[in-house]
């Protein structure tokens, strides 16, 4: 179990939640977004890590926008931290955005594409902030241990290990829900990202495509077999969002899917003696 603001992430707790719009496009935009989050997971009490990126490094192509980078985004996130009161995550794409980016923000997010490379690791790591860490595409369940090892290698064991689908052929990912209680064995808490596993990388050309009528499929077979949090992006029009429109929930959908997801949990923990 880690522990996250007054979030505690892991063993018979309620699945913590890490949503937000996948890129920061304002400050009104983020706040109109938290506040929107915060009133869906109001009815049922759910605890929420507000999620933004500054920049979207891996873009499809040249043509897709990259946010605001890296001292306006982290300018946000921490209005929104302060405001709110809620954790806050982004993304962090080199060993040097790490150790400024933790100055605001409660959680650094490894993507998938870099999920290997040890340098970005060990920095995020020697930062001691909570690290979320994408399971890449292209590595099984069981591969996350090595990958672990090189945060904890630092002295930092606040690790959560992210499953987001594994490729199946060309611009298609596929869930094996075997990899939730695989990476759970490693002792560090489990998200699901729902959102970008029905993603469709590169799927439209020059950007990703997705389905996000499968998203919330995917978050309730996920707190049935069993997580620590669910990672699920959301936006007010996701079609027209700078970044990962396809595969983002409608915000004004997520308290309705946060109440059926919470259901799940509560009943998978009961069952197995957590709850």
């Amino acid at each position: 179990m880690i522990e996250v603001g007054d979030i505690r992430i892991g063993g018979a707790e309620p699945f913590a939640l890490i949503t937000g719009p996948c890129q920061l496009e304002s400050l009104d935009h983020a706040r109109m977004m938290a506040e929107r989050i915060a009133e869906a997971c109001a009815p049922t009490g759910t605890k929420f890590i507000f999620k933004a990126s500054y920049d979207k490094a891996n873009r499809s192509s040249l043509k897709g926008t990259r946010g605001l980078g890296m001292e306006a985004g982290l300018e946000i996130l921490g209005r929104i931290r302060d405001e709110f009161g809620v954790p806050v995550l982004t993304d962090v794409h080199e060993p040097g955005h790490c150790a400024k980016a933790a100055e605001v923000c409660d959680v650094l997010q490894i993507p998938a594409f870099l999920c290997r490379q040890t340098d970005l690791l060990l920095a995020a790591g020697e930062t001691g902030a909570a690290i979320n860490i994408k399971k890449g595409q292209f590595l099984a369940p069981w591969d996350m241990a090595n990958v672990a090892d090189k945060v904890a290698s630092t002295g930092n064991t606040r690790i959560m290990l992210c499953e987001r689908g594994a490729s199946f052929g060309y611009n298609t990912l596929v869930t094996d829900f075997r990899g939730l209680p695989t990476m759970a064995a490693t002792g560090y808490p489990v998200v699901f990202d729902a959102t970008h596993s029905v993603q469709q990388p590169g799927g439209k050309g020059t950007s990703s495509g997705g389905q996000r009528e499968f998203a919330p499929v995917l978050a309730r077979a996920a707190c049935a077999v069993g997580v620590s949090a669910l990672f699920i992006e959301t936006h007010e029009d996701p079609d027209r969002a700078p970044s990962d429109g396809p595969n983002m929930i409608p915000v004004d959908q997520m308290a309705g899917l946060i109440a059926d997801l919470r259901a799940f949990d509560a009943l998978f923990k009961e069952r197995i003696g957590l709850g």
